[in-house]
């Protein structure tokens, strides 16, 4: 009887051993693959991608140095959106970038499908008051990377969505 006890409970320790190892080897895995970080080109600061096969790619240049008020510099704008973008790549947000409101003001946000809204999680960062924010998009990311095939969706409220992956295969790389 005990030894029938004890054949029970090593198998059902077994079994969920093997469905905890099973879930784990599910679940996505970004880390590792892509690295975001401030950098300078030319002087000015910009929000690197480092992609798994070693390319630099810019992904936002930071010239606008006098708009936020201190201390939102362009550096330390830099900073803080290379670590949003970051974290949203490492949860899985990142498939696309978007355009959006958020608390009255225009954002563009990480989201996992074009459908998504733009949350307080994703916001990667805020516009200027009055931009038009596709032209804002179109002037801040590479342009050959957005003029790639199916990077780029626009709609008629002025909204805009970049496919990431697709954006970061056809984007221009710095040495």
């Amino acid at each position: 009887m005990k030894f029938r006890f004890f054949i029970q409970a090593l198998l059902l320790s077994l079994l969920v051993f093997c469905v905890t190892i099973a879930l784990s080897l599910k679940q996505p895995t970004y880390a590792g693959e892509t690295t975001f970080y401030c950098g300078k080109s030319k002087g000015v600061p910009v929000t690197f991608a480092r992609t798994q096969d070693g390319r630099k790619v810019p992904m936002v240049r930071w010239s606008s140095n006098n708009y936020f008020p201190p201390p939102w510099t362009a550096q330390r704008r830099c900073q803080e959106v290379s670590r949003r973008f970051q974290k949203n790549y490492d949860n899985g947000t990142l498939r696309n970038i978007k355009t959006g409101t958020l608390r009255g003001e225009l954002v563009i946000c990480a989201a996992k499908s074009q459908n998504s809204a733009c949350t307080d999680s994703t916001l990667l960062f805020t516009l200027k008051r009055g931009a038009n924010s596709s032209l804002t998009v179109r002037k801040l990311f590479d342009r050959r990377g957005l003029a790639a095939g199916n990077v780029l969706s626009e709609s008629a409220d002025d909204s805009m969505n970049i496919d990431f992956d697709a954006y970061l295969n056809n984007a221009t790389v710095e040495d």
